[in-house]
């Protein structure tokens, strides 16, 4: 071999151990309940993209998210429950360390684009001590970005049409005639195809299906009533929350690169409660903001072509903090063991793991404009069957998903060894 193919073959090598290693696309929706996809049995609404990535990966019943945005995002990409590292609503920890971080100390490039929400989220003169408190996008841990509400909650702008967003530091003020969710999905495919070459991890926490309820670019009334909010408009915003999910999967695709990524899908909390959905005959109102299943069971799809069984359903019980040491185990990195969540990536990848037997949830979302309502922390753990909260209540869930009719001491052996299992985890977490 000549000296400067020799050379060049040497170069070529660390290029192509990079391009070998594993890329994650995390996509998380907004206010979206796992009664609205067609693949967990919905009949409201047309979701075509998930659907087939159900059916040629995995998909989880048993996936629970806080029952509002900013606690499951904390947890998403800190691995952490809330009560480890909760300050208020809109406002995480400008010191806390978060999976954007620890994936640019592993050599990958990162970007995240959406919803961003995590500085400064009060108006003016309503608990002013957290104003302009929080983490910007910029120090997240992101190489490049593309966020709706980077910047104080009034200055937010539209999230949807002739959106307001921050774009690596520029400001975007009303795009005329752009919509919100094709800025955010254009940018990460953008960067996606730029980095096709090196391994890359993606966030990209969607505004969809979040209210307002404004028509999309796909709706009749785009053009007329772009900016109205009307909850009519709430199936075409699945609709199209579906469709880009398609792009960015249609993407990994065309760019040749599917077998070495990692899709994931889940949603930060239940559907809005002004929305009714169907799943057959059966009527569903979303939980947005409750601790019940309606407020806090969402979707997950995982797919990773040639990696994941197709049309696996998996029913072992998933919660936020986990997806962080889950992408870890899937790129080949140790999760730091002071995380609370769990790797499901062996399920992921059709085998048994080391299924969770309980999910814990601590959940007080104040302080913070327009969380006036929720007086008093509610904490509970549970089992996919049985939930205990911390003032004794115990709910047989699988019977009862509206959580009317608690459980007495006399319910059985089943139900008492659940209890006393469940006042364990409660007791480990309080202390």
């Amino acid at each position: 071999m000549k000296r400067r193919e020799f050379l060049g073959t040497l170069a070529a090598a660390p290029m192509a151990a990079q391009a070998a290693k594993t890329n994650i696309v995390l996509i998380l929706a907004d206010d979206l309940g796992m009664e609205c996809l067609g693949c967990y049995g919905g009949t409201s609404y047309k979701t075509p993209h998930l659907d087939r990535m159900a059916a040629a990966g995995v998909r989880f019943t048993h996936a629970y998210a806080q029952p509002l945005c900013t606690p499951t995002r904390l947890q998403l990409m800190t691995g952490l429950y809330n009560h480890r590292n909760w300050k208020a609503f809109g406002v995480m920890d400008p010191k806390e360390p978060t999976f954007g971080h620890r994936f640019q100390k592993l050599g990958y490039k990162t970007a995240m684009a959406g919803k961003w929400q995590f500085w400064s989220y009060n108006p003016p003169g309503f608990e002013p001590e957290w104003r302009g408190k929080g983490m910007l996008a910029q120090d997240a841990g992101f190489d490049e970005y593309c966020v709706w509400h980077a910047l104080h909650t009034e200055d937010k702008g539209s999230r949807y049409g002739d959106p307001t967003y921050m774009v690596n530091g520029k400001l975007v003020k009303d795009a005329k005639d752009q919509y919100g969710e094709d800025v955010y999905s254009e940018f990460l495919m953008r960067f996606m195809e730029k980095h096709r070459s090196r391994p890359f991890f993606v966030y990209y926490p969607m505004a969809l299906t979040h209210g307002p309820f404004h028509p999309t670019p796909r709706s009749a009334n785009w053009t007329s009533a772009r900016l109205k909010n009307d909850r009519k408009n709430f199936a075409d915003m699945v609709a199209y929350m579906d469709e880009v999910v398609g792009r960015i999967w249609r993407k990994v695709e065309d760019l040749g690169i599917a077998e070495r990524t990692l899709l994931l899908f889940f949603s930060d909390n239940g559907t809005d409660r002004s929305i009714t959905s169907r799943m057959g005959s059966k009527a569903v109102q979303g939980g947005k903001g409750l601790t019940t299943d309606a407020g806090t069971r969402v979707p997950c799809i995982g797919y990773w072509k040639g990696r994941t069984p197709a049309g696996k359903v998996c029913e072992d019980l998933v919660d936020s903090s986990d997806f962080y040491p889950t992408i870890l185990e899937a790129v080949g990195a140790r999760p730091d063991p002071k995380m609370d969540g769990r790797s499901f990536l062996p399920q992921l990848l059709g085998k048994p793991g080391k299924a969770r037997e309980w999910t814990y949830c601590w959940f007080d979302p104040r302080p913070g404009h327009g969380k006036e309502a929720y007086t008093k922390l509610v904490v509970y753990a549970r089992t996919r069957r049985y939930k205990l909260y911390d003032d004794g209540r115990l709910f047989d869930v699988a019977n009862d998903e509206m959580e009317q009719r608690p459980l007495a001491a006399s319910a059985g052996a089943e139900a008492a060894s659940a209890r006393k299992m469940l006042e364990g985890v409660l007791a480990r977490h309080r202390s």
